[in-house]
């Protein structure tokens, strides 16, 4: 709407400059005569147009209406604005969509096993003998007597002394002032609204509803789906399986003979003889054993996805709306007015009102007095008492022994294993993705333009009268009236 009303103001003022060029040519001038020679119009009146009067004063006489003039038409040229509807050439923009293609990296961790040689240190059992010298302890028994104290509880009364509060009431008395309430009937004057009817004319507006088809353009949001490409990094636990070397302790029992002097009676005394003996012993072994040990590494991988894009375009879209508009109408209606008119009155009101007294109350106080009292309480003591009792008392004798014990040392032993190592090594890739762009372009279209223009139109009036030699006017007036 804006559009065509732009397109119309160099229309209008291309009418409105022919117009005031033809009123000041004269086109659009009445043919009259005024009462005044020196204001009578360009041109020359037609029979019957003039007034008695307005002719004589100009020296003209009044033409009879059977003065025998011809009425002999008049062609004159008049610009009239008329409408006409033109293509015009206007540039609008709009979108197109595109295919583009682009190239990004993509790095990729590519696997790589390589052997690699560690040294370790193994460390080797050897069995080796030594004698050993220990002690022995052997337990002898020993009674003793010991003296011991004891706690014997009893239960004995005792005379015990306590306090009571014992409470003792006191009279007191207080005066205090009350607010005794009595009436009294008290004039008032108060003032009443008395409500008037008036009739009234009011003027009110109303606003009168009516539908207009308006056309409007609007935006559309229309959604498209785009697929694209991406990457995403996942990482995943693999496991690895290791050979470890571990130490472990480990032993048997050993019967062994050892042996060892007799002090009985039948080898003639200590020393004499020589007894066999058995004994079990433990000997310790180390050993190394090859464990599978399972560590689990993380690695991480670039995979590629493919996801949807929701995308919208705007489009321009135009439709005819029907506008609810409202336009203004004054109307008159006659309404009683209700008007408020003060007036006096006088009423009696009870009034309630306090006098002040006083008067005297008695009360009583409590007081708490101390008294001491007597009681016999049983109270749980305890005596002491001296007892005797017998104990076995248990004395560890030394006795020295020697053995042979086999004992094993580890010595440090140099080993070297190889192993595979897997690491990933980052290899960038180029790859190519299509996206589709959308590209605004400048089009031309043909629209059509109501434009107003000034065309030529020839009007037919009818020819003056009265001013001819031969139309009963004399040629001195007829100039002296300003006829042409």
């Amino acid at each position: 709407m804006l559009r065509r009303v732009m397109c119309l103001l160099p229309a209008l003022g291309l009418l409105v400059a022919t117009a005031s060029d033809d009123a000041s040519a004269g086109l659009f001038k009445k043919k009259c005569c005024q009462s005044s020679c020196s204001s009578c119009c360009d041109a020359a009146p037609a029979c019957g147009g003039c007034e008695a009067s307005a002719c004589d004063s100009c020296g003209c006489a009044a033409a009879p209406a059977d003065c025998g003039c011809a009425a002999e038409p008049v062609t004159r040229t008049v610009m009239v604005p008329t409408y006409v509807t033109e293509m015009r050439t206007v540039t609008c923009t709009e979108y197109k969509q595109e295919e583009r293609t682009r190239t990004y990296t993509v790095n990729k961790m590519v696997p790589v096993q390589e052997e690699k040689t560690q040294t370790y240190t193994v460390m080797v059992p050897e069995t080796l003998t030594k004698t050993v010298n220990y002690t022995v302890q052997k337990p002898v028994w020993e009674t003793k007597t010991a003296e011991y104290t004891v706690q014997v509880p009893y239960t004995e009364n005792v005379e015990q002394t306590y306090t009571v509060q014992v409470p003792t009431y006191e009279e007191k008395s207080e005066e205090y002032t009350v607010q005794v309430p009595y009436t009294e009937n008290v004039e008032q004057k108060y003032t009443v609204n008395v409500p008037v009817q008036e009739d009234k004319t009011v003027s009110y507006t109303v606003q009168v509803p009516y539908t207009e088809n308006v056309e409007q353009t609007y935006t559309v949001s229309v959604p498209y789906t785009e697929e694209r490409q991406g990457t995403r990094t996942v990482s995943k636990r693999v496991p690895v399986t290791t050979m470890k070397t571990v130490t472990v302790r480990g032993g048997h029992w050993e019967t062994q003979t050892v042996e060892v002097p007799s002090c009985g009676s039948g080898c003639g005394g200590c020393g004499g003889c020589v007894r066999t003996c058995c004994k079990r012993v433990w000997v310790p072994t180390c050993e190394q054993k090859e464990v599978p040990c399972t560590t689990y590494e993380c690695v991480t991988e670039e995979v590629p996805y493919t996801y949807n894009v929701c995308l919208s375009r705007q489009e321009e879209r135009t439709r005819t709306v029907c506008v609810r508009k409202c336009r203004t109408e004054t109307r008159e209606k006659t309404v009683k007015v209700c008007k408020m008119v003060p007036e006096e009155r006088t009423r009696t009101v009870c009034v309630q009102k306090c006098r002040p007294e006083t008067r005297t109350r008695t009360y009583k106080v409590c007081k708490m007095v101390p008294e001491e009292r007597t009681r016999t309480v049983c109270v749980n003591k305890c005596r002491t008492e001296t007892r005797t009792r017998e104990y076995k008392v248990c004395k560890m004798v030394c006795e020295e022994q020697s053995k042979e014990v086999q004992y094993t040392v580890c010595k440090p032993e140099e080993r070297t294993r190889t192993y595979t190592v897997c690491r990933y090594e980052c290899v960038p890739e180029e790859k190519t993705q299509t996206y589709t762009v959308c590209v605004p372009v400048q089009v031309e279209k043909q629209v059509e333009v109501k434009v107003c223009k000034m065309v030529a139109q020839e009007v037919q009036e009818a020819a003056p009268c009265g001013c001819n030699s031969g139309c009963g006017c004399a040629a001195p007036a007829a100039s002296s009236c300003g006829c042409n």
